[in-house]
């Protein structure tokens, strides 16, 4: 049987490449925090004939014709995204977080207006005011920080800078906090302040549906999500909101910012909501934490100093500069080349630029969706140790490779069927 059969005959180059990636994917120990496998369900649905159809407007209310069948299928994402979230309101044709952040910006600011985030470099997204995205330009950006010693959320200092500045929304949500976050917490200081209450759980959706996080949506005022990371969907986001924004958050993603949606991408994220609705997805998302406490303990036993000192979530922070001589960019390379994807990330106050910070970021979704448990967590830190101790032998990383790729034929990954690769 031909792989991609299609793809061969049309395009062998784009065929071969992608062949290639897949078993890159099935060799690698992926600990992107970001990443993870889509299943077979959620691939069809977004390779399939829905990407032919162009449906400008929302359900009932369309410019083009024919889509009888497109608006039950968007109807259906949405139901789903409501029911799981707790909200009041979903949108689910932005195409991916970025411009769904800038749409819920949009509905409910002006340009000029005061928005409070996370501070990019203590683990903030490029979207909640970071000064050379749109969101610090278009915007007047007052970041909040950790606090310098604990490394955690100060909410008496977020707190007493809402007070200063007033800002018109304040933004929860983050790429590189470790750490369970307190949205009742931050709900009420928007109350004292008057602010919009905003989440961007792009991260933890998966850990909130499985019951592993606290969720923001039933109190805050708007949130959005991407629909992969922890949620195993395609590359996509969700809007979710109160009832009293659903016109505004709808009419800034069309007309404001978008054209038509992509359909295909609709019917996926419809597929991955229907997964995660099963009883085996709360299971998926206990072992996330599971496997990140467990691996948190295992880099802590050979000697990295971890941002907080754990974790609660899917995800593990950790330096290396001070602690181990190396930059986290030179750590994740070497990571990489011996088999164990990541992805270098500044700690907060990291003393270095961006482009070559203080520390390294990693995450569970990804092996946790391949079956691993808490004990294969001790090789995968015995190896990242040994990587890092000796990152400029290429001898002991290409050694380190060919073993992380024999581990890893013991755990099919979903979506990826190793038997066509004959």
């Amino acid at each position: 049987m031909t792989y991609l059969p299609a793809l061969a005959k049309t395009d062998p180059t784009i065929r071969d490449l992608i062949m290639a990636e897949e078993k890159r994917e099935f060799a690698t120990i992926r600990l992107i925090a970001s990443e993870n496998y889509a299943s077979h369900a959620v691939m069809e649905a977004s390779g399939s004939l829905l990407t032919n159809k162009y449906s400008e407007g929302y359900p009932g209310k369309r410019y083009y014709e024919g889509q009888q069948i497109v608006d039950q299928v968007e109807n259906l994402a949405i139901e789903r995204a409501k029911k799981l979230l707790g909200a009041e309101h979903a949108n689910v044709q932005p195409y991916s977080g970025s411009p769904a952040n800038m749409a819920v910006y949009h509905a409910l600011l002006q340009p000029g207006d005061t928005i409070m985030g996370l501070d990019l470099p203590m683990g903030g997204h490029l979207t909640h005011g970071w000064k050379v995205n749109f969101s610090g330009k278009l915007y007047r950006s007052v970041p909040y920080a950790v606090d310098r010693e604990t490394e955690r959320l100060d909410f008496d200092a977020i707190r007493k800078l809402a007070k200063e500045v007033k800002p018109k929304i304040i933004v929860a949500g983050y790429t590189a906090y470790p750490r369970t976050i307190d949205f009742a917490a931050f709900r009420q200081i928007c109350d004292e302040v008057g602010a919009f209450f905003h989440a961007d759980t792009s991260h933890i959706t998966g850990l909130i549906i499985g019951g592993v996080h606290p969720n923001p949506f039933p109190i805050a005022d708007t949130g959005i999500t991407t629909s992969h990371k922890t949620l195993r969907g395609p590359r996509g986001a969700i809007i979710l909101s109160k009832k009293e924004h659903a016109e505004a958050i709808d009419k800034a993603i069309i007309p404001g910012l978008q054209g038509g949606p992509h359909n295909n991408t609709t019917a996926a994220i419809a597929v991955a909501l229907q997964e995660a609705s099963q009883p085996e997805f709360k299971k998926y998302a206990e072992q996330i934490v599971k496997n990140a406490k467990a691996l948190a303990e295992g880099l802590k036993g050979h000697g990295f100093r971890l941002v907080t000192g754990g974790t609660d979530n899917h995800l593990i922070l950790f330096e290396v500069q001070q602690s181990k001589g190396i930059s986290g960019r030179d750590a994740s390379r070497a990571l990489d080349k011996a088999g164990i994807e990541c992805n270098c990330n500044t700690v907060p106050y990291d003393p270095n630029p961006p482009f070559k910070p203080s520390g390294v970021r990693i995450g569970t979704p990804a092996i946790t969706s391949r079956g691993m448990k808490e004990k294969d967590m001790k090789p995968i830190a015995d190896w990242m140790s040994e990587v890092i101790e000796n990152h400029t032998d290429e001898k002991i990383l290409s050694r380190i490779a060919a073993e992380v790729k024999e581990f890893c034929a013991a755990f099919p990954c979903p979506g990826i069927n190793t038997s066509v690769w004959k």
